[in-house]
């Protein structure tokens, strides 16, 4: 039985995949440097922290790769400050949840200022008992940390959570803290690899709601 709810933001809550993707540019441009390449853009989705700064050195070796994360957080919070939007079925699943006193968290790779920005513009903050963010943890996705730290700050074992994500190393992470991990797939479709960890794959949050409803996770 489900006894808490883990979820990750960036294409699983709120559709911002996109909008970190144009984000690069203007990054670049700021910084004199290189255009970002489709090959840098689609490397880079999912990662966090130390991958993160791995994967700017591949492509930015001439520059420290913290100045170029600051310089996109800036970017971020000008852009998410106007609002961003809500992948569908995200208020439904919340409304269901807390109907059901289901406790729920965030558990999300992006700074803390970003995490609560969008929860605060989209009017879903109350649905949260707590935000894990990337700087909470030692190790990224998808090491589980970040999931087993959320758990845990919801009092509970991880075994006894629903993971949600949309990334590759959202779902590795979520399957690695044993948790039911469900993946709802937003620019990367699930692959065969993905399959052998997700608990199920659903087209968007309103199936999650209706496999909690019919007791199906």
């Amino acid at each position: 039985m489900i006894k808490g709810v883990i979820f990750d933001m960036d294409g699983l809550m709120f559709d911002t995949e996109r909008l970190w993707d144009t984000l690069w540019e203007p990054c670049c441009r700021r910084l004199d440097l290189p255009l970002p390449t489709p090959e840098f853009l689609a490397g880079g989705r999912g990662l966090a922290g130390d991958n993160l700064k791995r994967h700017l050195s591949e492509f930015y070796p001439q520059v420290d790769p913290q100045a170029m994360l600051e310089m996109i957080w800036e970017l971020a919070v000008e852009v998410f400050n106007r609002g961003v939007p809500c992948k569908p079925g995200l208020t439904e699943l919340l409304d269901y949840l807390q109907e059901q006193h289901i406790p729920c968290i965030v558990a999300s790779s992006s700074p803390m200022e970003i995490i609560r920005t969008n929860l605060r513009t989209t009017g879903v903050e109350t649905y949260f008992r707590g935000v894990v963010c990337g700087a909470d943890v030692q190790r990224s996705k998808p090491d589980p940390a970040i999931f087993l730290l959320a758990a845990q700050r919801l009092g509970l074992d991880a075994r006894d959570c629903l993971v949600l994500e949309d990334s590759y190393n959202g779902v590795r992470a979520g399957h690695a803290a044993g948790a039911v991990t469900v993946m709802v797939p937003d620019m990367a479709p699930a692959d065969e690899e993905m399959a052998r960890l997700y608990t199920r794959c659903c087209h968007d949050l309103l199936e999650v709601r209706d496999l909690l409803k019919a007791g199906q996770l």
